[in-house]
């Protein structure tokens, strides 16, 4: 009987000890310029973090009349998921990049979250 106390008091500490590492890392990752800054898009939603944030490739995006053209691969912040997203961002939906490169944030169905572009020099 003491064995199978133990061995399950075993196997519910190893439990607990990822269910901790999961949320800990779910934490980390929403740790981002983006999150910090508590930024919303223009309609009120928070842009969250790098979990659903990413940077695009050099070239994948370019300025476009009335916004930006995206036709290219993005790489979500601190992992290696990469997608590719063909859209066009209105103007009024970009929004001043802090890192100095095209950031995307999407929703769980990937739809744009928020944009960022770098701004201009000067």
């Amino acid at each position: 009987m003491m064995r199978l106390v133990r061995s399950l008091l075993f196997w519910a500490i190893i439990a607990a000890m990822f269910v901790s590492a999961f949320w800990v890392g779910m934490a980390l990752a929403h740790d981002s310029w983006i999150s910090r800054g508590g930024l919303k898009n223009p309609a009120g939603e928070w842009c969250c973090g790098e979990g659903d944030c990413g940077s695009f490739d050099e070239g994948a995006v370019r300025p476009a009349p009335g916004g930006y053209l995206i036709d290219g691969f993005l790489t979500i912040e601190g992992t290696r998921t990469r997608m590719k997203f063909q859209e066009f961002v209105p103007q009024a939906e970009v929004m001043p990049s802090l890192n100095g490169h095209f950031v995307r944030c999407h929703r769980p169905d990937l739809s744009r979250r928020c944009f960022f572009a770098p701004q201009p020099n000067g």
